[in-house]
């Protein structure tokens, strides 16, 4: 008996199951904290996807307390200088942030290369799915949201990242009080070439 195959085998009904249960939800306790530990291991997590010429791209802040207020008006005023003038939809930025007791703001470093530049979104982007995937592993509840700006520099600045940082995710994170969206995807298409 091949007892490596059956190991193999075992680990990636693990990995798939992992995959398939993880849910989008924002269903959280607000008042129950996330140990900073916590985040600091997902965020290593994030750091072992690929990143092709090894830049080491991902940059990470994290917002808990009044500081999720603070990034509320950050993103509010990003949207402001961009010329929005929705009033309902500035307002709702300023309060989004407090739904969950974490939001993790998840960045790509720029490079002066251009296929550079877009490989450390792609290496981000797989780091996020990393996050989340160990985020369900520990029970977490999990949802990745687009930044109203993804450039906007007042954002950037509370952030501590550098000019040129584009934001990938702002990743909200709590613990979970009901299930989450239901998990469905359609099967995959795939050509086949063989000859």
């Amino acid at each position: 008996m091949d007892t490596t195959a059956s190991t193999n085998g075992e680990s990636f009904e693990i990995l798939r199951q992992l995959i398939v249960e993880r849910r989008t939800n924002m269903m959280v306790d607000r008042e129950r904290s996330v140990p900073g530990s916590t985040i600091r291991d997902l965020c290593d997590l994030a750091m072992w996807a690929p990143n092709h010429k090894r830049t080491w791209p991902w940059r990470f802040a994290t917002f808990t307390g009044e500081g999720r207020m603070r990034l509320g008006e950050a993103a509010a005023m990003d949207l402001i200088a961009g010329g929005s003038d929705d009033e309902s939809k500035i307002g709702k930025v300023r309060r989004k942030y407090a739904r969950t007791p974490v939001v993790l703001v998840i960045g790509s470093a720029p490079d002066d290369h251009a296929t550079f530049h877009d490989e450390n979104r792609d290496a981000v982007a797989a780091g996020i799915q990393n996050l989340l995937l160990g985020a369900t592993a520990l029970g977490l509840a999990s949802f990745w949201s687009t930044a109203p700006v993804i450039d906007g520099p007042n954002t950037l600045e509370l952030c501590g990242f550098e000019s040129g940082t584009r934001i990938i995710g702002m990743i909200y994170l709590g613990w979970p009080t009901g299930e989450g969206l239901p998990g469905e995807r359609p099967e995959p298409e795939i050509t086949i070439v063989d000859s």
